[in-house]
C-alpha cells in the first residue's frame, strides 16, 4: 500500500482499503482541547493516515469510549516525501512531537505493532486474553479507579469478582472486565 492511498481510519470508519494499518513511519501529533474530531477530519482531508486507540470507560452509569492517549493521536507519512510541516497547522491540532526540529522522529515500529495488534478493526483496545483467579489486576475506570487487588473467581463473561478492603472489612465485588488491566 502505498502513501497517499485512501485507507481504513480505525477512529472514524473512512472509506478506503480494508488493509490495517502498518507500524512504519507513525508520528505522534498533540492535540488542542476537544480537536480530535477536527484534527481526524483536517487529515484526512490532507491524505494522512491517522490512528486513535481508545478503551471502554464507565462513566456514572453509561459505559463510553475514550481515546487511550488523551490529547495526542498518531498519524502515519513518509516524512521524505511529505511536508510534514502541514501537520502543525492543521485545524485541531497543536503540534507534532519531535526530537530534532528539522525533521520528526517515527516511533519504534516495534510499539506500534504492538499497540495496532491490542486494537480491533475499529481502533478499540481489546481486553487481555484471559484472567484466572489469583492474577493481579489494576482497576482502570469506575469508582475503584488504579486499585490493585487479585482476581477472587471469574464471575460472568464480561466480570470479574475481586476481593476489596474497604473499610477494613473485605468486600467481595464484581468488576466489569474492560475497567481492569492484568499485571505482570
Amino acid at each position: 500500500m502505498a502513501f497517499g492511498e485512501d485507507l481504513t481510519d480505525k477512529t472514524t470508519g473512512a472509506s478506503g482499503s480494508d488493509a490495517a494499518p502498518r507500524a512504519d513511519n507513525w508520528f505522534v501529533a498533540q492535540l488542542k482541547p476537544n480537536g480530535l474530531a477536527l484534527a481526524l477530519r483536517n487529515l484526512g482531508r490532507q491524505r494522512f493516515a491517522t490512528f486513535v486507540p481508545e478503551r471502554f470507560e464507565a462513566l456514572r452509569g453509561a459505559t463510553v469510549r475514550r481515546p487511550l492517549f488523551p490529547g495526542y493521536m498518531f498519524v502515519r507519512f513518509d516524512p521524505v516525501q511529505h511536508g510534514w510541516q502541514a501537520i502543525n497547522s492543521t485545524r485541531g491540532v497543536t503540534r507534532l512531537l519531535l526530537n530534532d526540529p528539522r525533521r520528526p522522529s517515527p516511533l519504534p515500529a516495534q510499539f506500534m505493532a504492538g499497540l495496532i495488534a491490542r486494537c480491533d478493526d475499529k481502533g478499540l483496545v481489546l481486553p487481555p486474553e484471559d484472567f484466572a483467579a489469583g492474577d493481579r489486576i489494576r482497576v482502570i475506570s469506575g469508582p475503584f479507579a488504579d486499585l490493585v487487588t487479585k482476581v477472587d473467581a471469574l464471575d460472568k463473561e464480561d466480570r470479574l469478582r475481586v476481593l476489596i478492603e474497604l473499610m477494613g472489612q473485605k468486600v467481595k465485588t464484581s468488576i466489569p472486565r474492560v475497567n481492569v488491566e492484568k499485571l505482570a
